[in-house]
């Protein structure tokens, strides 16, 4: 009931009931009347038989005299009253506001910001739309110049080619047209001289005179020198195509997103201040170059040598795998089915073993595959150079089949340096590439597309004394990414945006080569001629 004004009356109750579903026409009761003349005011209620009494029909209620009649004051404190619930009108309206409170808030604080910054992405994508498409535009058109560029080297290569051989031609001909007038000059005396004589009544040149008939009747060989040809390949557009590269398909990628006021967050992994070295495990290699996780504390390595080996962390010998070719790898890693993988840059091929026994994988033409890295994605990124060792190049392979070739910047310029030195690979969390150019002191990141990201040269810190010799390289689950810096004996370690955090030179570190990090951050650090990997926690 209400009273002037709009307040609530204390002590007024309502009922819920429970059997009705919370039917808004039958939930709330204003006035209770008696059940029995249904005209008075309840002032009791019977709690046996559910009956709401004015103090005229209690009387009547009990009159048949069955003992088990209780009767109450209507306003004392009961459980039931004809099946429905009592409560404090009061109560559920401060239940109400603080419900309407952590909504405005959640609403306020969460989940409004966070469709703002959906929508804000949304628009930016949409801003930005155009300027993709273009820089992809202008990526065809580049692609389309360095082959034009290409077949034109190819046709003056022929042309000059075709001259060449146009000089040995002429030459040849102009040899045996000499032979030829020299002849026709001895014939042409030959006959003179004789006409002489015939003309003569000398007794002595007609009886000197000898016959040269014999030696003029041996013709020389007709001489045919064929013309070169030129048998042009068939243009496959297919070929063509592929080759010239491929659009990768339009992809939407959408997620399950859920919001929540006490939602955890991601566990950040703070730098130790004082490495810790955990393990030593002694590969027996002369120069130990890689190292590659596989899985419980056992790692693959390779160095100088054809052959590569799995060890434990203890420093046991699990397993040795021989290259197929005799040569030694260019680099090894592990696909997500525990695979080893191997590259030899001479042979042009990247191979996987199968129980023991290595397979070819890939095979490049023209181009060496060097430096190796498996996705999250299980894809396979390979750092390559070309056969004349003029270009660099990053490949990403879906199982054996070319997806994606990084080559250039948006300028045309060269992202690597173009020779078959080490360019050591590796995926970041953020999908982002990070190639290790040792030729060129630095390091490249680019985004999943092949976009320039950033590039790291050395921090005066560490590089003081001696250029950044960067060898190694890898990343952790913080995004953090480690390279190994040999001259300098150290690890640094950047942010995922190529800022300098801090470097490792702790351990007894001496030449450090090939890195790698296992799923719970530590660290694996090859030493080049210690031949040994050192297994170092260096996050909290």
């Amino acid at each position: 009931s209400h009273v002037k004004g709009g307040g609530l009356k204390r002590n007024t109750f309502f009922f819920i009931d429970i059997r009705n579903n919370m039917d808004p026409q039958n939930s709330v009761q204003d006035v209770h009347q008696c059940d029995l003349c249904e005209t008075a005011i309840v002032n009791s209620y019977c709690d046996f038989c559910h009956v709401n009494l004015c103090i005229a029909c209690i009387g009547k209620h009990i009159s048949d005299g069955y003992d088990k009649h209780k009767i109450f004051p209507f306003q004392e404190p009961s459980a039931q009253h004809r099946g429905h619930t009592f409560l404090e009108v009061s109560e559920v309206y401060n239940t109400r506001k603080d419900i309407i409170g952590k909504d405005t808030e959640e609403l306020e604080n969460l989940i409004s910001p966070t469709y703002e910054e959906i929508a804000l992405d949304l628009e930016t994508q949409l801003a930005n739309l155009d300027g993709g498409y273009e820089k992809l535009t202008t990526t065809i058109s580049k692609q389309g110049e360095q082959w034009h560029r290409e077949i034109d080297i190819i046709i003056n290569k022929l042309k000059t080619e075709i001259s060449e051989i146009k000089v040995k031609h002429r030459a040849i001909l102009q040899k045996y047209l000499v032979d030829i007038k020299q002849t026709q000059s001895l014939i042409t005396k030959t006959l003179q001289a004789i006409r002489k004589i015939e003309q003569s009544t000398e007794i002595s040149p007609t009886n000197e005179y000898r016959s040269k008939l014999t030696e003029l009747r041996k013709l020389p060989p007709k001489v045919k020198v064929t013309l070169p040809t030129f048998i042009p390949k068939r243009i496959d557009g297919e070929t063509l195509c592929s080759l010239f590269g491929h659009i990768t398909p339009l992809s939407t990628a959408t997620e399950e997103n859920f919001l929540s006021l006490n939602q955890s967050k991601t566990s950040v992994k703070e730098l130790l201040d004082e490495p810790e070295l955990v393990a030593t495990i002694q590969t027996g290699y002369q120069n130990l170059r890689s190292v590659t996780y596989l899985n419980d504390d056992c790692v693959w390595t390779y160095g100088l040598t054809n052959d590569m080996k799995c060890f434990n962390i203890n420093g046991s010998l699990l397993q040795a795998v021989k290259t197929k070719s005799e040569e030694r790898p260019s680099d090894i890693a592990v696909d997500r089915d525990g695979n080893l993988l191997y590259s030899i840059r001479t042979a042009g091929t990247v191979f996987k073993v199968n129980n023991g026994q290595p397979k070819d994988f890939i095979r490049l033409h023209g181009w060496g595959p060097c430096n190796l890295c498996v996705t999250s994605t299980g894809d396979l990124l390979v750092t390559m150079c070309r056969d004349d060792k003029t270009q660099s190049k990053v490949v990403r392979f879906s199982k054996s089949t070319e997806k994606q070739t990084i080559q250039f910047d948006d300028k045309g310029i060269p992202l690597y340096s173009g020779n078959d030195k080490i360019k050591y690979i590796t995926e970041n969390g953020n999908h982002d590439i990070c190639v290790a150019d040792w030729y060129a002191h630095a390091i490249v990141v680019v985004n999943q597309d092949g976009k320039l990201r950033w590039r790291y040269t050395g921090h005066p810190s560490v590089t003081g004394k001696k250029p950044f010799d960067h060898c190694g390289i890898t990343t952790d689950s913080q995004n953090r990414i480690l390279t190994a810096d040999s001259d300098n004996h150290c690890i640094h370690i950047l942010d995922q945006n190529g800022q300098f955090l801090s470097y490792i030179d702790k351990c007894d570190l001496k030449d450090p080569w090939g890195v790698c990090v296992d799923n719970n951050d530590s660290l694996f650090v090859c030493e080049y001629y210690k031949s040994s990997v050192k297994k170092i926690k260096y996050l909290e």
